[in-house]
């Protein structure tokens, strides 16, 4: 048996009798192993969080060195970090190179984060009661942060959670997805035995969901940030109605193509961003809403566009899609394509299984709100086309759904892209832009099943505060 990748539990590297066998989903081949912790684990890296709390954050000034000596060893580690997200995501080589280099920004981000945040003054003179008084409000860590993250991005979702937590003073204990652990173990070890960052204000406890609930519900822990599917999320919410929980779930990114639209660019950016990662993104092009009057023009451009991505081994620096997480993922959105066909749709392009075991990227038009691939996060490299006849009812399409992450709109009218901004009930609006959009400074969130909060360095730390009230009689 392969030795394991130790977890981090204070100054120890902690192994376990069973582990974790972590493979690669393209080709099923073992990568590594890591420990099987246990809830006497999170007991454990949750003491040693909660003692680096009572003890007192780290100067502001110390937290931010720490960030930026992070995003200067990750820039020079692009390429492994890189290898890293490949092998066991299955994410093709030149996608996760994007994903590494975004992780640099967001550690960044949080260094100036560290920096600048702050609380305000409070005007009491302007009460009678308020004379000769001074008021405050300092920003204090909110206390131990449990940080559940996601499988489809092991280093920038995981900088998403633990950058913000250092830039706030908030010790962590975090619960990476078991399918995708290596990554941030690895992160993990730049932190605590390159970048200076004392023991205790980052436990890593890899461990399955079940055993995770344990985290969720320690009495310790002072807030969970948790990235994932809406059925887990609002599970762990109801299960911690003491907690703050932070979520940021799925999503069925729709795209307006107005009839003025220039349908060459939006052909060629839905090209993209429907198909990166094999669509394993909470923010991938999951449904378009485009006029008729220019529905065949764009079915045109957009199927050439899909036909063409390269299918195949993530290592291989042609490759555009690859394998989903596993097989079973595989079947399911095989089956939604299927259901969606015999239902009435039409296949342009893809809709099979290769003999490699990875679903060719897919394009239907014809979809309805009711299909599966409409309705409910795909979370596969598929993309439905639905004809509209005018805005109204493209909005109505759009908003008729119970997730709200991102929607975009392709138009050449300030008037429509101002309409969409207001009318269309989502987190973010990207105007001649698809969802898949995202800079890590922005505010990152969703309404509805998409979530409840805003990631980003800035909004991130601020979740991880409270506000303390400090008056001062002069």
């Amino acid at each position: 048996m392969s030795e394991q990748e130790p977890m981090r539990i204070g100054a120890a590297q902690v192994t376990t009798d069973d582990s974790i066998v972590v493979t690669s989903p393209y080709d099923g081949r073992e990568l590594a192993r890591v420990p099987a912790g246990t809830e006497a684990h999170f007991d454990e890296a949750v003491a040693e969080a909660l003692a680096r709390h009572r003890a007192g954050a780290l100067p502001a000034w110390q937290r931010a060195e720490i960030l930026d000596r992070a995003a200067a060893v990750l820039d020079r580690r692009v390429e492994d970090f890189a290898r890293s997200i490949s092998e066991e995501a299955a994410k093709p080589i030149r996608t996760a190179r994007i994903e590494a280099s975004r992780a640099v920004d967001t550690f960044r981000f949080a260094a100036a984060t560290a920096r600048t945040l702050t609380g305000e003054t409070i005007p009491l003179e302007a009460s009678s009661a308020g004379v000769d008084k001074l008021g405050f409000v300092l920003r204090v860590p909110i206390g131990v942060v449990g940080a559940i993250s996601p499988f489809n991005f092991p280093l920038n979702l995981v900088a998403h959670k633990v950058a913000p937590a250092i830039a706030a003073g908030c010790p962590l204990v975090l619960k990476p997805a078991s399918s995708t652990p290596l990554t941030a173990l690895r992160l993990a070890g730049v932190l605590l035995d390159e970048c200076g960052l004392p023991p205790g204000w980052l436990q890593v406890v890899t461990a399955s969901g079940r055993i995770a609930n344990r985290l969720v519900e320690h009495p310790d822990v002072a807030m969970i940030t948790f990235t994932g599917s809406p059925e887990v999320g609002w599970g762990i919410r109801a299960r911690a109605p003491r907690k703050k929980v932070s979520l940021e779930l799925g999503n069925n990114s729709p795209v307006i193509i107005a009839a003025d639209a220039d349908v060459e660019v939006a052909a060629s950016k839905i090209g993209v961003a429907g198909y990166a990662f094999a669509g394993q993104t909470c923010i991938s092009v999951q449904r378009v809403l485009v006029h008729r009057s220019v529905q065949a023009d764009l079915l045109d451009a957009l199927t050439a566009r899909v036909e063409a991505l390269v299918v195949g081994d993530p290592a291989d620096e042609a490759t555009d899609v690859s394998s989903l997480i596993d097989p079973g993922e595989t079947q399911r959105v095989a089956s939604w394509v299927e259901e969606a066909v015999a239902d009435g749709a039409t296949l342009h392009a893809g809709g099979t299984v290769g003999h490699d075991g990875v679903l060719r990227p897919t394009l239907l038009s014809g979809v309805r709100q009711e299909m599966k691939v409409c309705s409910t996060e795909v979370f596969g490299p598929v993309v439905g086309v639905q004809a509209v006849d005018d805005m109204d009812e493209a909005f109505r399409l759009a908003n008729d759904t119970r997730y709200g992450l991102q929607a975009g709109i392709f138009t050449d009218d300030l008037h429509t892209a101002l309409r969409a901004a207001r009318t269309l009930d989502f987190g973010g609006v990207m105007v001649n832009e698809v969802p898949a959009w995202r800079a890590d400074q922005m505010p990152y969130g969703g309404r509805r099943d998409s979530g409840n909060t805003r990631e980003g360095p800035q909004y991130a730390a601020r979740e991880m505060t409270e506000e303390r009230l400090v008056v001062l009689h002069g």
